[in-house]
């Protein structure tokens, strides 16, 4: 059964969290590939200014709307101004994420809160104000930015990955029970790897030093094209970058040894040898006109094999959920 989503050139998209990073870059390669319809967001005015500057000189009619997604009117509001803008909305993405670095110890009870209420209860938000709209248009995709981290917690990193265990729960929820609603929308999630953001200099970290992505490191923008595929051929799930299976496959077969060798190198491989600027965005908005790619990104990887397989090949489940969603109403 052949996916039947419009092509890139014909959407509406609509990226929340696009200020830097991820979201930055997938908003970047929606317009490269043809769209000329996209609605950014996040909490960053300055940054979404320039970003529809950028988009704008690409050839996309781009609209910025100053969101806060753990602000549900707002992201509400969200879907309003797109719908109101272009008439519909064909996909949504939703990015936004914050990070502390520190032991489950060092750690606040109100710090594991914020994280919590933007990684996962922020989509929450997002999802129950886009899916009506994807409905109305007749059908799109949900695409939700989760993280490796969501198979295999790592140290020092507790509040993120909780989170992200959470939001892979949720988006599969959401995506059975609209399955057999008979829903025209699709959910995907995009777990990524170590990837080269600015997301670390803008983590909160109890540790002294910088934290950094756990190497191989890779591209924002090999994050944006598989998010772009998604939006025409959805799939559940799709790991960016090869290492990402290593993570899922660690923790499917050795749970424990997985355990037992990350508690040994867990710190060495996510902190550097600079020292913590005390600047985060945990609570603020990302400062400055905003960035793809982290200050310190070297010896960045640009391409995966398992990013392209899971983006191209429809698994069989997936083909039996799409036939359960069209099937017709008793």
């Amino acid at each position: 059964m052949a996916d039947t989503r419009r092509p890139v050139s014909d959407q509406v998209v609509v990226v929340l969290g696009a200020s830097s990073g991820i979201g930055r870059a997938t908003a970047l390669e929606f317009a490269r590939q043809g769209c000329t319809r996209i609605v950014v967001a996040s909490r960053g005015e300055e940054a979404l200014g320039t970003l529809v500057e950028e988009l704008t000189r690409k050839g996309a009619e781009a609209v910025a709307v100053p969101t806060d997604i753990t602000d549900q009117a707002a992201v509400r509001a969200l879907v309003d101004a797109a719908e109101a803008r272009f008439g519909r909305i064909d996909t949504f993405v939703t990015v936004p994420g914050v990070g502390i670095w520190g032991s489950v110890k060092q750690i606040d009870l109100d710090e594991f809160r914020r994280v919590t209420e933007v990684n996962y209860i922020g989509h929450v938000a997002a999802a129950q104000a886009a899916v009506p709209a994807l409905e109305r248009a007749g059908g799109g995709v949900l695409i939700g930015i989760g993280s490796v981290e969501g198979y295999r917690s790592i140290p020092l990193h507790a509040p993120y990955s909780a989170s992200k265990f959470a939001l892979r729960a949720f988006y599969d929820a959401l995506r059975m029970e609209l399955a057999e609603e008979g829903s025209p929308v699709e959910v995907s999630q995009i777990l990524p790897a170590g990837i080269a953001t600015p997301f670390f200099e803008h983590a909160r970290t109890k540790l002294g030093w910088m934290p950094k992505p756990p190497p191989p490191v890779y591209a924002p923008e090999l994050v944006a094209e598989a998010v772009v595929r998604a939006s025409v051929h959805p799939r559940r799930e799709v790991p960016v970058g090869d290492a990402a299976l290593g993570f899922i496959a660690g923790q499917r077969f050795s749970p424990a040894l997985t355990d037992a060798l990350l508690s040994v190198t867990g710190r060495q491989l996510q902190t550097t040898d600079r020292p913590d600027d005390g600047t985060d965005i945990l609570d603020t908005p990302t400062p400055g006109p905003g960035r793809v790619r982290g200050a310190y990104a070297d010896q960045v990887l640009t391409t995966s094999p398992v990013t392209r397989v899971a983006g191209a090949v429809a698994r069989p489940g997936e083909l039996l959920l799409r036939a359960i969603r069209r099937r017709p109403s008793a």
